[in-house]
Order: C-alpha cells, then sequence, then structure tokens
C-alpha cells in the first residue's frame, strides 16, 4: 500500500502553473490593448489623410472657380470699356467704368443675364461673392516716361521730383533708382545693369525702398509704353507735380472744377483754368485714357481670389496687356 502523499507535495506541485496562467493572461491582455491602440492610431492617421485630400482637393476646385469667374468678370469689364470707346474720346470719373463694383452675390448678376437663368450648380451662385473696380493708370506719373531713347526725359524728373517733395520722400533714394532705370533701359545694357521693371512691385530692385514704394503706389505706375496724364482722373499731388508751377491748393481747385464739368480737351482746360494752366503740354497731358488697371475680388466658403489685370484700349479693341 502506497503511503499517502503530503497535502504540502500537492500545493506545491500545482501552484507554479496557476501563477504562469495568470501571467499569460495579462500579457495577452497587454497585447490586446496596444493592438486595439494601433489600430486606432492608424484609423484615426488614415482618416485625417482622407480629410487632408478631400480639403485640399476642394479649395483647389474652389480657387479653379473663382479664376474661371474673374476671368468673366474681366471681360465684362473689357466691354464696360469698349463700350465707353464708341461713347467718346474723353475719360473722366464719372463715366460708369469709374463707379466701383461692391460685393455682392454672383446669383444677382446671373438673374439680370437675358433669360434670368442660373448656369452654375445649385446654390453655387448664392455662395459666391463678386467686387471690382476699374482704374485709370494714366492718372498717375508712369515710370517708363523716365527714360526716352536710353536718355533721361528731365522734364519727367522734375515731375517725379515734385512729388517727392510733396510727400516728403528723400530725393536722394529718387536719383539712385532714376540712374539705375536707365541703366536698365539703354539699347545695349551693361551685363551688371538691373533688369527693366515691367511692374510697380518691381522698382525695390532698383534701389527703392518698400516704404516709399507704399507712399508712392496710388500716385505712380510702370506701363509698356510712354503715356500722357490724364488731367481729367489724376490726384492734385499728379497734378501739382506733373504741371510745372501748379500748387498743390491750385490743383485741387482743378479736381473741384472738373467735378463740377469735366475738361473736354487741354484748350477748354486752358480756359477755364488761366493762368495756372500755362504748364499743361500738349505732349504730356491729355483728356483720354489708354491703359487701365482691372481689379476682381471673389469669395466662396473661405476661398478669397485677387485677380488684377492691366488692358490697353485703342479705339474700341480692348487687349489684356498681363
Amino acid at each position: 500500500m502506497n503511503p499517502a502523499r503530503p497535502a504540502s507535495a500537492f500545493v506545491n506541485k500545482h501552484a507554479p502553473h496557476a501563477g504562469g496562467h495568470r501571467t499569460q493572461s495579462g500579457a495577452a491582455l497587454l497585447m490586446a490593448l496596444l493592438t486595439i491602440a494601433l489600430i486606432a492610431v492608424l484609423a484615426s492617421s488614415a482618416l485625417w489623410q482622407q480629410w487632408r485630400t478631400l480639403s485640399v482637393e476642394t479649395a483647389e476646385r474652389d480657387a479653379q472657380q473663382a479664376h474661371w469667374l474673374l476671368t468673366g468678370a474681366q471681360d465684362w469689364a473689357r466691354v464696360v470699356l469698349r463700350e465707353d470707346g464708341r461713347a467718346g474720346n474723353t475719360d473722366h470719373l464719372a463715366e460708369p467704368w469709374a463707379t466701383n463694383l461692391r460685393e455682392a452675390r454672383l446669383s444677382s448678376f446671373l438673374a439680370a443675364a437675358p433669360g434670368g437663368a442660373l448656369t452654375l450648380r445649385e446654390g453655387l451662385a448664392e455662395q459666391v461673392f463678386l467686387s471690382g473696380r476699374i482704374s485709370d493708370m494714366q492718372a498717375r506719373l508712369n515710370v517708363s516716361n523716365l527714360v526716352t531713347g536710353g536718355s533721361l526725359n528731365t522734364p519727367e524728373l522734375r515731375s517725379f521730383v515734385r512729388l517727392y517733395q510733396a510727400l516728403n520722400l528723400p530725393e536722394a533714394e529718387l536719383l539712385l533708382w532714376v540712374k539705375n532705370l536707365e541703366a536698365a533701359m539703354q539699347t545695349t545694357p551693361k551685363l551688371q545693369a538691373p533688369l527693366p521693371p515691367q511692374r510697380l512691385e518691381q522698382l525695390t530692385w532698383l534701389g527703392i525702398s518698400a516704404r516709399s514704394l507704399a507712399r508712392l503706389s496710388p500716385h505712380i505706375t510702370v506701363l509698356p509704353t510712354g503715356t500722357p496724364v490724364n488731367i481729367n482722373t489724376a490726384s492734385a499731388e499728379v497734378l501739382s507735380a506733373s504741371v510745372p508751377g501748379l500748387s498743390l491748393a491750385a490743383a485741387q481747385n482743378w479736381v473741384r472744377e472738373r467735378n463740377k464739368q469735366p475738361f473736354e480737351n487741354l484748350e477748354n482746360a486752358r480756359s477755364r483754368m488761366g493762368s495756372e494752366a500755362s504748364g499743361l503740354s500738349d505732349n504730356r497731358h491729355s483728356v483720354n485714357t489708354r491703359y487701365f488697371e482691372v481689379v476682381g475680388q471673389l469669395r466662396h466658403n473661405e476661398v478669397s481670389v485677387l485677380q488684377r489685370a492691366l488692358v490697353v484700349r485703342d479705339g474700341v479693341d480692348t487687349k489684356t496687356v498681363w
């Protein structure tokens, strides 16, 4: 008969197996939690990537739609300028093109179209807001007038000097960037000469400071060719700078006078303004304009697009320069 085994031997034999089972269960639970956490991270990452891709595609689609709508608005502005060209050769600030277009829903424009039918996706026209303006670029001093045939144009330089003085800007800076402009616009410029500017903001590479450019930007422009100043649309500062001997106070009087009735031609301005108009020149002043800037802004949801274009008008023919 086998002797009975002690109880302690039975406990010692099975205790390690119970502890191992608990350890394995804890490890399995931890692995499950880690797996769930990993799946959650991967799912969140995939969801974020999908959301980001959708947002980018939506923004690109809205921007593209805005671009095409603004292109249509630019064409509409060219039609306005063409019809104004049919009306006569005098341009002034009481004409339809000079009226700014305040922000309005696109649906209000489409409703005015023949038939009044919306041609855009349902509801899109109600979410799109359009605004814009047409500005006379010959109401400003033209930087291109400073150099004629590769040589500095002294009367034009005097006009810029007077404008600098009126705006309290350093004349030394003016002489510096005009010298660089003369070098850039030579028939055969030197290798170290700067590139001739095509846009107003490009004047900074000639040596003009950002502060001066900000002050000058409402009064000067860069056009492809030399142009006269339109005395019907120029500001008092530009009139005072471009007309020798005309003070700023007298120029402000010109503005008030033309607001009552625009100048029909230079002779009409001379007869109405008397001796103050003695500085008017047939080569440097006019009452009509060829170059206009068209600015359109479109807002749709979180996308806002601003488009600027330079338009030249020859008679009733209008073309986009840039």
